[in-house]
């Protein structure tokens, strides 16, 4: 039996001449299938690959999206901490607000005492200042490594203000005549000029007298023309003496709270009558109470 053939014309539309190709079916089997399976592979393979892009990219977004989630939640704890730390210097500032008496009285302190109690500024720690910030997140990181070291600074000076007011005695000690006062007097025993070191302070015997800062004990007992004193310190160098007392309420070594009574009103020691002897004293040397003592 012979087997099927196939011709194929092919014609020149110039010259007009018709060739004949002839072809069994096996030939044109031969022919014919590799150019109808080629476009059929090459679309399933296209697919694929589209599917296996799609995939990729479903997996790249995924992990982009958790990316930016943890982004957005470090962003997020960073700015809670940076509004903290500024609530935090803003009530710090509202703590060293001082009292105007206060105020004056440590104006009338020496400006060496001034320095010292407000120079205990903190050096800048390292932060994230230090380093080239990496968008917002590292933009935020430097906000908040300044204010860090900002709050540590101001939190520094602010404690070292309230400790020297509460070292500062601008309380008068008791109430009375003011009779004698700071520097060159007659001297009332001698009548001959005479330098006092402080202010004297008539009362009542036995009224009592308070401590015009907080400090501690540094002694207490007969001293002298000082009769029964207390000499109190209460840091930055600065200290009090009470003199002419009565009685002694008070031990060394003892915690003593401003307005605390720590004696009594006398005449002991080198004194005509009874009243209160009253020194400020800035590194052991005294200065005029009046300095100080804003209220009279």
């Amino acid at each position: 039996m012979r087997s099927t053939r196939y011709t194929i014309l092919i014609a020149n539309r110039k010259t007009g001449a018709v060739r004949r190709l002839t072809l069994s079916r096996r030939v044109m089997g031969l022919v014919l299938g590799p150019l109808l399976v080629i476009p059929t592979l090459v679309l399933i393979g296209s697919r694929g690959a589209g599917r296996a892009e799609v995939e990729g990219l479903k997996t790249t977004n995924e992990s982009l999206r958790l990316e930016n989630q943890s982004y957005r939640e470090a962003t997020g704890e960073l700015t809670v901490q940076i509004a903290t730390l500024q609530a935090a210097i803003t009530q710090l500032s509202e703590d060293a607000q001082l009292d105007p008496t206060a105020r004056a009285a440590i104006a009338g302190l020496p400006a060496v005492i001034r320095s010292r109690a407000m120079g205990g500024e903190t050096s800048p720690a390292m932060t994230a200042s230090n380093a080239a910030p990496e968008g917002t997140f590292g933009i935020l990181k430097d906000v908040l490594g300044s204010l860090e070291s900002g709050l540590a600074s101001v939190k520094s000076r602010v404690e070292n203000q309230q400790a020297l007011e509460r070292a500062t005695p601008f309380l008068w000690p008791i109430t009375g005549w003011l009779t004698s006062t700071f520097g060159t007097r007659k001297d009332p025993f001698t009548g001959r000029p005479d330098f006092h070191p402080g202010l004297d302070i008539s009362a009542v015997q036995g009224t009592p007298v308070k401590a015009t800062a907080d400090g501690t004990v540094e002694s207490a007992g007969y001293q002298g023309n000082y009769g029964n004193a207390i000499v109190l310190t209460h840091g930055f160098g600065i200290g009090t003496r009470f003199g002419h007392l009565s009685q002694i309420a008070v031990r060394p070594g003892q915690k003593i709270m401003r307005g605390e009574v720590i004696g009594y009103v006398g005449a002991t020691g080198r004194a005509t009558s009874a009243h209160l002897h009253y020194e400020i004293l800035i590194n052991g040397q005294p200065i005029n109470p009046f300095r100080i003592l804003t209220r009279p």
